[in-house]
């Protein structure tokens, strides 16, 4: 007979699976329906203003110029990574925009046929009384072209992961970040000019889930069970919408520059759609290609540091205290990512019948993995020396290896978290001095705040 737990456990795979959509209805045949819904939000198209006067525009071939085909691991594919269809969502982002009459031109031979047929037919049989029947009016011309293209599809820009297991028992999750770039222009037929060029980039992501079970619940039962869960952003959709953002952009760019007007200039509508636009902009623009904010351009010079925290030194006594210690440093950038400076550091340590102060100054190397990020991890070296006044060696040459995280909050402040380990040269800063069997060295947690002057 199986396990109790083994059956609870079980159960509770069974329910998780039912409740997931993949298992909810696994043969279960879906209705067609309406398209996935596009980026026509509060700031896409579905807030521009109206114009004095739609533009006629011709878009001959919108088309994918990366040549990329879809990356699959161990396999040879020849499908593409993304949709070969761009000029028919371009097409639908102008008719949804209402700034623009787009004309047929991808199909043109195709319209031109069926116009020479009719114009045959009509010539050769006339009307219900032998009448000749009047020519097809004459088609609609554009004054402006618009041409670009998909122009960049980025695999793998950026991977990652976590996850943890525990006597068998774990789950973890993994994520990968695509990116698709996308140029549109317009030209003037007249002169062949190019009016204006604007380009977005829209990102892609995928991501999975899972968890594991697998342990004895018996001497010979062996219980092993797995769930999981990912989900992968359609391609099409990212192209969708970088291609309505690009849409956007031409339009707005268009009225700052002059290329076409507003039905009302000064109308509430008009004013935030182009503040909102902006403000978009702006903020995208401090953005890296990785679509992480960029911190504001540091001022430069001295930087201070003042932090507070925990320590706990690692001894040959049993469960030492937990003690306050506070930081204070100086730091000075002298190159991307690179500053040095020097640090101080007063606390306390746990020697087993009392505690004693301590205190600590180091040189310190510091480098930033992100200089230019808003938050950025950090590594820091330092050298120097630790000390415990009522020890038998009071001054202890040590290094320090410190890990942190800093967020960058204005131009001149910032916030950081650090975890550090403090280790001397020699032993003895618990007071014990060659009859111990572990080498004293402490542990140290630290929040603050940076400011530059």
């Amino acid at each position: 007979m199986a396990h109790p737990r083994a059956l609870v456990v079980l159960l509770l795979v069974a329910v998780v699976a039912g409740c997931s959509p993949p298992f909810a209805r696994p043969f279960q045949v879906e209705p067609a329906r309406v398209g996935a819904p596009r980026s026509v939000e509060a700031d896409g198209l579905g807030r521009l203003a109206p114009p004095a006067d739609k533009v006629i525009v011709a878009v001959y071939r919108f088309r994918d110029q990366t040549g990329q085909y879809r990356a699959l691991e161990n396999v040879s594919t020849f499908s593409t990574a993304v949709t070969q269809g761009a000029t028919t969502i371009l097409i639908r982002a102008l008719e949804d925009s209402g700034w623009f009459v787009p004309i047929e031109r991808e199909g043109l031979s195709n319209l031109l046929n069926e116009r020479q047929i009719i114009t045959t037919t009509r010539q050769q049989y006339g009307g219900p009384d032998g009448q000749q029947i009047a020519p097809l009016p004459p088609l609609l011309y554009a004054g402006v072209l618009l041409e670009g293209g998909i122009i960049g599809y980025d695999s793998n820009v950026l991977t990652g992961g976590a996850g943890a297991r525990y006597l068998g028992t774990g789950a973890s999750g993994q994520f990968r970040q695509d990116q698709v770039t996308v140029y549109l222009r317009a030209v003037s037929v007249q002169n062949g000019r190019v009016l204006k060029t604007v380009h977005t980039t829209k990102t892609i992501v995928s991501q999975k889930l899972d968890s594991g079970l697998f342990r004895f619940v018996d001497t010979m039962q062996l219980l092993e069970a797995e769930a999981g869960y990912s989900t992968n952003e359609p391609p099409v959709l990212a192209v969708t919408a970088a291609i309505e953002e690009a849409v956007v952009s031409l339009v707005v760019e268009g009225i700052e520059e002059g290329l076409w007007a507003l039905a009302e200039p000064e109308s509430a509508a008009a004013r935030d759609m182009v503040t909102s636009y902006r403000a978009r902009h702006d903020a995208d623009a401090r953005r890296d290609a990785f679509g992480r904010a960029l911190a504001p351009e540091l001022a430069t010079g001295v930087r201070l540091r003042v932090g507070g925290g925990l320590s706990r030194i690692e001894s040959d006594y049993v469960s030492p205290d937990v003690l306050p210690e506070a930081t204070l440093g100086l730091s000075v950038p002298v190159g991307a990512g690179v500053s040095v400076g020097a640090s101080g550091r007063l606390g306390g340590v746990d020697v087993g019948a009392e505690n004693r102060a301590a205190f600590s100054a180091t040189a310190d190397l510091q480098l930033d993995a992100f200089p230019r990020a808003q938050t950025s991890p950090y590594a820091r070296f330092g050298v120097g020396v630790i000390g415990v006044p009522d020890a038998e060696a009071s001054i202890f040459a040590q290094v320090t290896l410190a890990i942190g995280l800093e967020t960058q909050l204005s131009q001149r402040f910032g916030l950081f978290v650090e975890a550090s380990n403090t280790y001397p040269f020699a032993e003895g800063l618990d007071g014990l001095v060659g009859t111990g069997t572990v080498h004293d060295n402490v542990w140290t947690g630290l929040v603050g705040l940076s400011a530059a002057f």
